[in-house]
């Protein structure tokens, strides 16, 4: 596992405006002249976008993993009950059917 100082559970709109702060950093740095403080600035900027890099990473690895679990419950729920699942998906599809021909007419 790495080591990291800041934590990880981060949401997604938090981790979206870090990026756009990145890149907004990365562009001013380009179009500002070359300066002495450019290396450190280009290495700072680095290190930044690898650790968000890893927790874009890590927040996909998440939701795949709840993704999957969700799948694995709905898999056995249907596999257990077989007619009250195939019940409840005739219900919803003539529901979606009558809403869909009412608002074609």
């Amino acid at each position: 596992m790495k080591n990291r100082t800041e934590p990880t559970a981060q949401t997604p709109e938090e981790l979206l405006n870090e990026l756009r702060t990145l890149v907004g950093e990365a562009e001013k740095m380009l179009a500002d002249s070359v300066t002495e403080h450019s290396a450190d600035a280009l290495t700072a900027l680095k290190a930044r976008f690898t650790a968000a890099q890893e927790r874009a990473a890590d927040l996909y690895a998440a939701a795949k993993k709840k993704v999957v679990a969700g799948a694995k419950a709905t898999d056995t729920t249907i596999r257990e009950h077989p007619c009250q699942s195939t019940a409840a998906v005739l219900g919803a599809g003539l529901l979606i059917g009558l809403l869909v021909g009412r608002r074609t007419k």
